[in-house]
């Protein structure tokens, strides 16, 4: 193996918080040469991602400090790099896909500007060539109609295509080390190949080294040659992927293997009445075009959508990215105008006023994909979580609120005693499962997930379906589950919809969709989500 691109040697990381030291990364050494694959996996807090954002320094300095160690990159040392040497290599020498998108990106900035200003500022590219550069790169990562997304801005893509625009940022110079910080999370199982196929075939040709940050094992065993597992901070075992998969030394690498999203959710109660009624739900676009911004077409996010959710039951609603799912989700809830019946026990609900649908945001909830950009940097967690409860019960006293937010916190395996903590302070994971309490803490009748297991380890995702299920059979709340993780929304659903382009290609008992697909599109997702995965089977 030629000589190592980075050498990461007894790294140590601390964080200072209200005078108090915290050291979240202690002694962590590994390397990594020219087109190898390293990848870090562990839990949500293990370490992970500050020790990749040590690598690029951008962890939030003073406030983040490293008392020991070293960063060497091509024998440099990064740790004692200028801020001005650190520009040069940011993007040149290394590139890094965040785990956020919508965070990450310019929400003042159409898409070609932003990834043009990265050809900018490395390349000296600008004008026709940039502009072909970025289409090509758009291309590259699978963004459908690439040229008339140019002028968009992050917050009209789905969180699929932001991360997508990511992953072209941080490809746009062809650096010699990548970090990849779950560069799939966002992704439908579809793209998700496509994505892990063209980082592959990148790193071929241009000899690229990557680290790839990720709970998925599925794609460390398609991706890696290395792996280091880590846990509270250190490196607690280390090896070749395939070591590591047959032959685990670690109990705690075990407990990684072993933790998968299994089982079927409770039968729903004979006679349960119906919750919610969709009928021929239309959400459509205008798309202005010309001097005069006149309509010139129309993108029908949702075309003709109906479905039936009794109480106590699960609808996995699952598609590529794009498809409309969360368009579809956030026109059930009244967040967005839309034609057709939404009847909610019982009573239409399509043309109620602000204030009367204020009555009914207690019953119906919504967990948002992003929990940094759904989450208040300005609050704290027993604020953010306590928030619903000042508006909808009111009548609560100080210590019955903080009791339900106690209640809440542990119920999503998070220590009520960070309760005066922010979001900024809590890993990706944790931030999520803190979204996840802020909204059972009002009790709900429906629950709206958008992709809430994304950005959880696989262990930590068989905790949150855990706790669903068990709120869904004690208190009889139904789901409208998103994901493009296919053996999560198995795990949860009693019915499945299959969404694309805005319309329903299938949809039926969960089971027998997964057992028989009948639609083509249906049988090519569920091939991309269970293929890639040894111990899956399923008959087609």
């Amino acid at each position: 193996m030629s000589s190592p691109i980075v050498e990461v040697k007894d790294l140590r990381v601390a964080f200072i918080n209200g005078g108090a030291v915290s050291e979240v990364v202690r002694g962590v050494n590994f390397d990594i040469a020219a087109s190898e694959t390293l990848a870090l996996v562990g839990e949500s807090g293990s370490g992970k991602s500050v020790t990749a954002r040590s690598i690029m320094r951008l962890l939030p300095y003073p406030a983040a400090s490293h008392p020991g160690g070293q960063i060497l990159f091509k024998g440099e040392q990064i740790l004692e790099a200028t801020e001005n040497r650190m520009r040069q290599l940011r993007g040149e020498g290394i590139g890094m896909i965040f785990q956020e998108p919508m965070t990450s990106l310019n929400p003042l900035h159409s898409i070609e500007r932003q990834i043009g200003e990265v050809l900018k500022i490395h390349k000296g590219i600008s004008g026709s060539p940039a502009k072909a550069r970025v289409l090509e790169l758009l291309n590259l990562v699978g963004i459908r109609d690439a040229e008339s997304r140019l002028g968009s801005y992050p917050h009209e893509l789905s969180g699929g295509q932001r991360q997508r625009v990511m992953i072209a940022m941080a490809l746009a110079n062809e650096p010699e080390l990548l970090i990849a910080d779950e560069p799939t999370t966002a992704l439908d199982v579809t793209v998700e190949v496509q994505i892990l196929d063209l980082l592959l075939e990148l790193q071929q040709r241009m000899g690229m080294a990557l680290i790839l940050i990720t709970h998925d094992l599925g794609v460390v065993r398609r991706m890696a040659d290395r792996v280091c597992v880590m846990r509270r901070g250190e490196i607690v075992e280390t090896g070749r992927c395939e070591q590591i998969f047959n032959d685990p030394q670690h109990e705690y690498t075990r407990h990684l293997l072993d933790a998968e999203p299994e089982g079927l959710p409770a039968p729903v109660a004979e006679g349960a009445p119906l919750q919610l009624e969709v009928k021929d739900l239309l959400v459509h676009f205008p798309v202005k075009g010309g001097l005069f911004k006149r309509t010139v077409a129309v993108v029908k996010a949702v075309d003709g959508v109906s479905f039936q959710l009794r109480e106590g039951e699960t609808l996995g609603v699952v598609g590529e990215s794009g498809s409309g799912k969360s368009t579809l989700a956030q026109a059930v809830l009244r967040l967005i105008s839309s034609e057709g019946s939404i009847s909610w026990q019982n009573d239409n609900i399509q043309g109620w006023k602000q204030r009367k649908l204020r009555t009914l945001r207690a019953d119906m909830q919504l967990v948002f994909q992003d929990p940094f950009g759904s989450l208040s940097p300005r609050l704290t967690v027993e604020q953010l979580v306590g928030e619903g409860l000042g508006v909808h019960q009111s009548e609560l006293s100080d210590d019955e609120v903080k009791a339900k937010v106690t209640r809440a916190l542990e119920d999503v395996e998070i220590d009520p005693d960070v309760r005066d903590r922010y979001p900024h302070e809590f890993s990706g994971g944790q931030r999520q499962r803190i979204a996840i309490a802020r909204a059972i803490v009002l009790e709900p009748k429906l629950i709206v997930l958008d992709e809430p297991t994304s950005a959880l380890d696989r262990s930590i995702q068989s905790q949150v379906l855990a706790l669903l299920l068990k709120l869904q059979r004690e208190r009889g709340i139904s789901y409208i589950f998103i994901s493009h993780d296919l053996k999560v929304v198995r795990a949860i659903s009693h019915k499945l919809m299959v969404m694309r382009a805005g319309n329903v290609v299938e949809q039926g008992d969960a089971e027998q969709i997964f057992a028989k697909p009948k639609s083509s599109y249906t049988i090519r997702l569920m091939q991309a989500a269970f293929e890639r995965q040894s111990s899956e089977h399923i008959s087609l």
